[in-house]
């Protein structure tokens, strides 16, 4: 009974797979350098995975907004709000691990490609010229673009295609997740060969690595969702009580997508349009995933420092706007963060696509990743309500104001007119 709980348990699979190969590493380093091809094998299939899966996710997100039935105006808002988080969470991951540097005082990887520019937008222009010229995954992402753009506009005749793009997405989901199931090895091998060859001390930039996602992450919710909320009127933190059910079972059970049904109860109850909550729902689990995208940057430079490659502002930049790109095939599903980074790592060919292999000990601990994903969406369907003058602010403040009361009893609650504070 408890093996077969264990075996349904991602997270615990992991962390016992991380505790084999660090003892292995420890114990019996030339035998755990020969584990190698455990996580080289599970990286070749996703590698290889990787332009077909981005296609037809990034094909079925564009379609969907311009299907027949979504409001174009406020579509259009959605869009300008999803690009804006993604660019300002983007740039938070990349100067978190810019910042913070977990990976350089690591022993340097071989490998690294990376190489100094000069003038910067020449430098920048160059070096995207030259990973689309070079590799699959931009120009893939670019023709996907272009479809799925082509398809929503379609209208009724494109209907067929897209009813098929979307069930080939759940086919791909589902074989991604059998691939997933082999993630224990992976990490198992690339643990094991990291500690027998670079000996325990190796151990330690994966865990600062760890806690500088989940401080960007932090700083991501407090600093601009921050402002954002309070741009809005309303508490962040308030919301973020109102949906402490949802987030729970998130952090539990690792799938975004289970708070989904409970955060169109709750966002429709406080006021917020029915229209405007399945559309931003909807799309921002592909288009709004802030903590995936902070992730995708953080680890990027992070192994980008382990490869002993020094960074600077071109690189950066590039690498911000890849990123841009490849994180149009972001989704909710398990495993898409790290799908994101190896199509953007290969985009820019930072690092040998064999060092991924390194993250895949800490994957299971990112739950930040899904938390900010879903505090992100349940905000921006309060502020796209709001900027479309659909939000009932007499709703919201009903919906919000026990869960201060209940944090604090026998408090005094100030009140504003026409909004919620904080």
């Amino acid at each position: 009974m408890i093996l077969a709980k264990l075996y349904r348990n991602d997270t615990a699979l992991i962390l016992i797979a991380i505790a084999l190969g660090l003892s292995l590493g420890i114990l019996r380093p030339e035998l755990a350098v020969q584990m190698k091809p455990l996580s080289d094998a599970f990286l070749g299939v996703i590698g290889h995975a990787v332009p077909l899966v981005m296609f037809v996710l990034v094909a079925s997100a564009v379609s969907a907004f311009g299907e027949r039935g979504q409001h174009t105006r406020c579509a259009g808002r959605v869009v300008v709000y999803f690009l804006m988080m993604a660019v300002f969470s983007l740039i938070t991951g990349a100067g978190a691990g810019w910042w913070l540097a977990p990976g350089a005082e690591a022993l340097p990887l071989t490998g690294s490609t990376v190489r100094p520019l000069s003038d910067l937008p020449t430098a920048v222009l160059t070096s995207l010229v030259q990973v689309i010229s070079h590799t699959l995954i931009l120009p893939v992402l670019l023709a996907a673009l272009l479809f799925g753009l082509g398809l929503g506009w379609a209208g009724d005749a494109g209907e067929p295609l897209r009813r098929r793009l979307d069930t080939c997405v759940d086919w791909l989901l589902k074989a991604l997740r059998m691939v997933l199931r082999f993630a224990p090895l992976a990490a198992f091998g690339a643990m094991a060969y990291t500690v027998g060859r670079y000996g325990p001390a190796s151990a330690w930039p994966l865990l600062k690595f760890v806690g500088t996602v989940y401080f960007a992450c932090v700083l991501f919710l407090v600093v601009v969702l921050g402002v954002v909320a309070r741009l809005a009127g309303v508490g962040l933190f308030r919301l973020i009580a109102y949906i402490r059910d949802e987030l729970c079972l998130v952090a539990f059970t690792g799938a975004s997508v289970a708070a989904v049904p409970g955060l169109i109860e709750k966002l429709e109850r406080a006021g917020c349009a029915r229209r405007v909550v399945r559309l931003v729902l909807s799309t921002g689990y592909t288009f709004n995933l802030a903590g995936s995208n902070i992730y995708v940057t953080c680890a990027a430079v992070f192994l980008a420092q382990l490869a002993g490659a020094t960074l600077d502002v071109a690189h950066v930049l590039s690498l911000l706007l890849v990123a841009l790109l490849t994180s149009l095939g972001s989704t909710s599903a398990a495993g898409s963060a790290f799908l994101t980074l190896t199509a953007t790592v290969a985009g820019l060919n930072l690092v040998p696509l064999e060092a991924l292999g390194l993250l895949l000990g800490v994957e299971r601990l990112m739950k930040c990743r899904s938390l900010t994903n879903v505090i992100g969406n349940t905000l921006a369907c309060v502020v796209i309500s709001a900027w479309s003058g659909a939000l009932d602010r007499s709703a919201l403040r009903e919906a919000l104001m026990p869960c201060r009361q209940a944090a604090f009893p026998g408090a005094v609650v100030g009140k504003r007119r026409g909004r919620a504070t904080s």
